[in-house]
């Protein structure tokens, strides 16, 4: 079976922010089915949504911060609907509301509201995960506990498996212990050379020095190109019923964004991802 690829907004940001519109078809040229959103651009959600269509893209979901989310769910996913999305990503948790952080346990009542909203209106919610939600809490890792707390029906997965692979877990292996719950999974590649210290997500936007004595050589990579073994999370991700890959890279420092786009997926179609 294959799984249909989108693509990260993000990823290419800053032609998006220029040429929304030529980015966008751009993007359709290079093969990809569809996109995930972060944030509408200057198109506006109206306007996203006739170059989606214009374009022949799919907008499957999109990365809102808990913030907006919780502050006013119905308008939220309303206005995510109404160009296509069919799930809603929590993009991350900052440390104190994150698994272990003081503020955990109030957070989660909030999560557990916005799922049973975003359910009611057919969107699904997800969370996705960085590093740091690998941090022990008493015996357990940080985002098993989140995915403890908060039931299957209300919140599902969206595995990065960048970050899994980066705290040392085989991101194939961890895909399969939440299979039927992981609808979307994002192909991030990297490479690595040294030691890691501290939290290498929040060292991405410090400065080159810093970078490269705290984050031990860590550099993304298009698809393919790094450390990855992306067969085998492919494999995984068919295995538990997912149903799209994400490409998806903070940086792109060998290539133009666009150009790692490309790179990337002429990668995935050769392991009969399209």
């Amino acid at each position: 079976m294959s799984l249909p690829v989108a693509l990260q907004l993000y990823s290419v940001r800053d032609d998006f922010a220029a040429d929304p519109v030529g980015t966008l078809k751009k993007v359709k040229e290079l093969g990809y089915c569809g996109v995930e959103l972060a944030g509408f651009g200057p198109l506006g959600s109206a306007g996203l949504k006739t170059a989606l269509d214009e374009n022949g893209l799919k907008c499957i979901s999109a990365h809102v911060s808990i913030d907006t989310i919780t502050e006013n769910p119905e308008k939220t996913f309303a206005e995510y609907k109404s160009v296509g999305c069919e799930y809603v990503a929590i993009p991350w948790l900052d440390m104190d509301r994150a698994p272990g952080g003081k503020d955990f346990e109030q957070i989660i009542p909030l999560i557990e509201n916005a799922g049973k909203i975003a359910k009611e209106m057919g969107i699904t919610l997800l969370y996705h995960n960085h590093d740091f939600e690998f941090r022990k809490v008493g015996d357990a890792y940080g985002l098993d506990i989140l995915y403890e707390e908060v039931s299957a029906d209300l919140l599902q997965t969206q595995m990065d498996t960048c970050w899994i692979k980066l705290v040392g877990i085989d991101p194939a292996e961890y895909l399969r212990k939440y299979a039927g719950r992981a609808p979307l999974v994002h192909i991030k590649d990297f490479t690595i050379s040294g030691k890691v210290d501290g939290t290498p997500y929040e060292l991405i936007g410090a400065d080159a020095e810093t970078k490269k004595e705290a984050m031990g050589g860590f550099q993304f990579k298009p698809v393919g190109s790094g450390c990855q073994d992306v067969p085998s999370i492919l494999q995984a991700a068919r295995d538990i019923g997912a149903k799209w890959v994400i490409v998806e890279y903070d940086q792109s420092p060998d290539h133009p964004p666009l150009e790692t786009a490309r790179i990337s997926l002429e990668y995935l179609k050769t392991l009969n991802a399209s």
